[in-house]
């Protein structure tokens, strides 16, 4: 290391960590610090230097502060949250990891990294609190279905191709059971719309709907965010309900569900078998009847396999679960989506266009739109933004699409370019081979393959084999 870097060169390093670094002695005294750790502390570096840490953080005290815990029990503290205030008496919060440096069994100090979540964890709060406000009176998840909550039906999903067809009557069955349920597809297929129908089709239509993306915030807040706190659980702590109690009686939507840190997912699956949550730092629990609907933009099998999903979890998640068909499945349905979308930017952008010229539409069935229907409704956006005529041209269409001289997607460039495809392609051509010499028995194609039969089965349904 020492003929790599000098200590100056290494501290240049570390000032352009966007989290904060400290070294601090085995006296509590503070020996380094980054220059994010010197802005979250609201001190010059110079200041903070030498300095013990309860001088540097005075609302914190020996038993509160990772660092002289890490000291005392020489064992690291990890992803810590902290909410605490700083030099100057700003309120800031943290997720804090504290670990101690040691020479054989001789404490020499610890070396901790803060991340600051202060503003996420202020809009994250914020929001729960709104939703509060909102479920707390009567009548009120009319009006938050009115605001865009939970708004979408099966009537919402545009298409009636013989995919869509079956994909609005397994909703519509969804809504009829009170079961856990995992709607799965790719990016840009209407994930979020076939919740909110299945919500809109079921007894709990007039209670509340609340979603959470689960990729969006760290473990420790999403943790605080779901479950609640109660004052004293941690450094900053307050008596706050989680979504998990403002949804009550309705549907909590966890989207990317894989996201979600292994260890919480084991809290979520007691939730959801023994229907109580017990609030961060609370010793009683709550009784809740939620029904929780997650989704993910992989296939679940396949995120069970790499790691992403607890299979326990899986199991009681996959009660119901609806695949949403990606937008290249369904071409048929892409003339009335495009009408669809003509319409409303009509309305936004205060326009008069009439549709797309017939080279346009061929295009549009030629390609393979790995956006999905988002992808679509971007395209007719932007080309009406833009374009001067009644109908849009090749010329008002996004420089991304891969057309050539003829106005059509030239498909082996696309191919040469798109690797994920590329393997898809010949993923599902061993698929076919491996059920056609099993005379399309799932269990001899699997063992041939050497994957799990549900592996398997899934892989059929992607491929529509």
């Amino acid at each position: 290391m020492n003929t790599l870097f000098s200590k100056l060169q290494f501290e240049k390093i570390l000032d352009h960590v966007g989290e904060g670094v400290q070294v601090i002695d085995i006296s509590g005294k503070i020996v380094f610090c980054n220059t994010f750790a010197a802005q979250l502390d609201n001190v010059c570096r110079e200041e903070a230097i030498g300095k013990y840490i309860l001088d540097i953080y005075p609302s914190l005290t020996e038993e509160t502060s990772t660092i002289l815990q890490a000291i005392k029990t020489k064992e690291p503290i990890l992803n810590m949250q902290q909410t605490f205030l700083n030099y100057k008496g700003h309120k800031i919060t943290t997720v804090n990891s504290s670990i101690p440096i040691l020479d054989g069994e001789e404490i020499l100090g610890v070396l901790e990294v803060s991340r600051d979540i202060t503003e996420v964890k202020a809009l994250s709060e914020k929001l729960v609190d709104l939703q509060e406000r909102l479920y707390s009176n009567t009548g009120a998840s009319k009006k938050t279905r009115e605001k865009g909550m939970a708004k979408y039906t099966t009537k919402d999903l545009i298409g009636n191709s013989e995919v869509m067809l079956k994909l609005k009557h397994r909703i519509l069955k969804a809504g009829e059971t009170q079961s856990p349920v995992i709607v799965f597809g790719e990016t840009g297929t209407g994930k979020e719309l076939v919740v909110q129908s299945i919500h809109n089709a079921s007894k709990r239509k007039d209670r509340p709907f609340v979603a959470q993306n689960c990729a969006a915030l760290p473990a420790s807040l999403l943790e605080s965010i779901l479950f609640g706190t109660v004052k004293g659980s941690f450094t900053g702590a307050e008596d706050r309900a989680g979504l998990f109690e403002l949804a009550n009686g309705g549907t909590l939507f966890l989207d990317e569900i894989n996201s979600m840190p292994v260890e919480l997912q084991a809290k979520l699956l007691r939730v959801l078998q023994e229907g109580y949550i017990r609030r961060v730092g609370d010793i009683r629990t709550r009784d809740v009847d939620v029904r929780v609907i997650a989704a993910m933009n992989i296939d679940p099998v396949e995120a069970v396999e790499k790691g992403n999903l607890r299979k326990d979890l899986f199991y009681r998640l996959n009660v119901v679960s609806i695949r949403v068909p990606h937008l290249a499945e369904r071409k048929e349905d892409i003339q009335h989506l495009v009408k669809f979308f003509v319409r409303r930017f009509n309305y936004r952008l205060h326009k008069q266009v009439l549709g797309v010229t017939d080279e346009i539409m061929d295009i549009f069935m030629t390609y393979d739109w790995p956006g999905n229907v988002r992808e679509l409704e971007h395209i007719i956006e932007g080309a009406m933004n833009v374009m001067d005529g009644r109908f849009i041209e090749k010329d008002d269409l996004s420089y991304h699409l891969p057309i050539n001289q003829y106005g059509y997607q030239n498909k082996n460039i696309k191919e040469d370019l798109d690797l994920k495809g590329r393997l898809e392609k010949v993923e599902k051509q061993y698929i076919q081979e491996a059920l056609n010499s099993s005379s399309g028995n799932i269990t001899n194609a699997a063992k041939e393959l050497g994957i799990p039969r549900q592996t398997l089965q899934y892989k059929k349904i992607k491929y529509n084999l």
